[in-house]
């Protein structure tokens, strides 16, 4: 049995440029004993994915506040289903209305969390729902 650590990507796609949540998130589980890579600001889909296969990760977390999650998110999954790709955990967050949320898990988006959601409470999915090697 491995035991190598969780590999998280955590990214901001599109135009949005407030990351202090996803920087919250990104430390959260890097205290859990997870290693991050976080990308930074005003990523495309197809940099997410990229960035996702090169450093080998198990989750991709992405984070909008801009409302263009309908678009980039199932873009993402789409490019990894394309890419043959479908052990990597991808999950959500930022303001996501509730309307939106079940066409986002039909795409391949695992879990949404909103704002206030406790960083315990996305360690502890992550650790339950990567797939491990």
């Amino acid at each position: 049995m491995s035991s190598r650590k969780i590999r998280v990507l955590v990214a901001k796609p599109g135009l949005d440029g407030h990351d202090r949540g996803a920087k919250v998130v990104a430390r959260a589980l890097r205290d859990a004993g997870m290693e991050v890579v976080y990308t930074g600001l005003r990523q495309t889909p197809e940099m997410i994915v990229e960035a996702a296969l090169q450093e080998d990760v198990d989750c991709i977390g992405m984070s909008i506040l801009s409302g263009a999650h309908m678009a980039l998110f199932p873009k993402v999954t789409e490019l990894l289903k394309k890419e043959g790709v479908d052990d990597i955990l991808v999950i959500g967050g930022g303001i996501i209305p509730e309307d939106d949320i079940p066409a986002l898990k039909a795409a391949g988006i695992s879990k949404l969390f909103g704002p206030g959601t406790p960083l315990e409470e996305i360690v502890e999915f992550v650790r339950n729902n990567v797939k491990k090697a």
